[in-house]
């Protein structure tokens, strides 16, 4: 028996009135939760990929445009878990840290997970795209810039002050664009993913956020889809001309 604000009720009776009671919700839709689980997973996950990592796991694992076309596409995704030294990743660890914590109380597990691989992904689709054939692109820094463009997206849905998030956007674009080395591929392109999918996930209207959320996700993964096919298709004819 469990102790009920009038009497007591048995267990069972217990567990079916909490099925009838709905889990609140964020007002972007997503469940509310107080632990940022997805965000620790992800920096143990990148921490723990970067001790294990090596120059062998970086040439088989990293964005190499030409390796893609020859059929290796997971290096899309698990070259977002590979850093060039330790300050590349700290830094993408920190940004993380301190911007995936709000996002994922915002958003809610789910959508945040989605965000962060998508970032991620359309940061590989576009080095994939525009960077050199010889460059073996890594980080997480495409998924990390999804994140700073969905924050801002955010901020102004809720009528945040968002002066100072737009400031940290600027000066890292400047960075990339001004620093040799740095991919600006992946910064843009995570960047464009992370503004277009927090605008559908927080602009929706309350009546249809499901719905609108999902076709956006959607359509975002078929866009990419659709991008790598035809790269893949470019590059296959000019690696075999060649």
């Amino acid at each position: 028996m469990r102790v009920a604000s009038v009497g007591h009720q048995c267990v069972e009776c217990v567990k079916e009135g909490n099925r009838a009671v709905r889990a609140p919700r964020t007002v972007f839709g997503g469940r509310v939760s107080t632990t940022p689980v997805v965000t620790y997973t992800l920096i143990a996950v990148n921490v723990v990929v970067f001790f294990l990592q090596d120059s062998a796991v970086e040439a088989r694992y990293g964005l190499l445009p030409p390796a893609v076309a020859d059929g290796q596409y997971e290096r899309l995704l698990t070259s977002a878990f590979l850093h060039y030294g330790i300050v590349h990743l700290l830094f993408n660890m920190w940004a993380l840290y301190m911007v995936g914590q709000p996002l994922e109380m915002w958003l809610g597990r789910l959508r945040f997970a989605v965000l962060y691989v998508l970032s991620a992904l359309g940061g590989s689709v576009c080095a994939l795209l525009f960077a050199s054939l010889n460059t073996n692109t890594a980080g997480a820094s495409g998924a990390v810039f999804g994140l700073f463009a969905a924050i801002f997206v955010v901020a102004r849905r809720m009528r945040f002050d968002a002066r100072g998030i737009a400031v940290v956007i600027g000066l890292n674009l400047l960075i990339t664009f001004t620093i040799p080395g740095i991919s600006w591929q992946g910064h843009l392109g995570g960047l464009v993913t992370g503004a277009v999918l927090a605008f559908a996930y927080a602009y929706a209207p309350r009546d249809r956020q499901k719905p609108i959320q999902l076709g956006a996700t959607v359509a975002v993964a078929a866009l990419f889809l659709a991008l790598i096919v035809i790269r893949v298709g470019q590059l296959t004819t000019q690696l075999s001309i060649t």
